[in-house]
């Protein structure tokens, strides 16, 4: 048994949306994630278990010198088995392979727990954007801007 990870397509978006609204407190709007999927300047990977269902996946933009992680997320069940290194390993690899400087993210200042695997993985702190981020109680939060050096391989 073993998790498979692959390029989403547009055939996964009743998927994708399922794990995104599973996943986030504030999901990405099935158009959205639509308009994703069809735009040559995202990727979007995805892992799948054995049942064939979407337990994770990352979107990964390029930009004319960098590439950028525009979102990532693991179904709650699924959480704490490496599912979102996997992804985040690709997208660095496939980052690098399209010759970006860097790998660029925001996380919510509150998200200790992917902070702490960026940091893992070899990303630092750029900056922060204050109130970014709403709160259920109408307040909002800063998001963390952190970003990874990349070397060109081939993705």
């Amino acid at each position: 048994m073993s998790d498979a990870l692959r390029r989403l397509t547009p055939d996964d978006l009743a998927a994708l949306v399922a794990l995104e609204s599973a996943g986030q407190p504030h999901p990405w709007r099935e158009a959205t994630l639509a308009a994703a999927l069809a735009d040559p300047g995202y990727e979007l990977w995805g892992v799948v278990d054995d049942a064939q269902t979407l337990i994770g996946y990352a979107a990964l933009s390029r930009l004319p010198f960098d590439a950028e992680l525009q979102a990532i997320t693991v179904a709650p069940a699924a959480r704490r088995r490496g599912i979102a290194s996997r992804l985040l390993e690709r997208v660095l690899a496939r980052a690098a392979g399209w010759g970006s400087e860097r790998l660029l993210l925001e996380v919510r200042e509150s998200n200790l727990a992917a902070r702490s695997l960026y940091a893992a993985l070899g990303f630092g702190v750029d900056g922060r954007r204050r109130g970014y981020y709403p709160l259920p109680d109408g307040g909002s939060e800063a998001a963390v801007l952190m970003s990874r050096a990349l070397s060109p391989t081939a993705g």
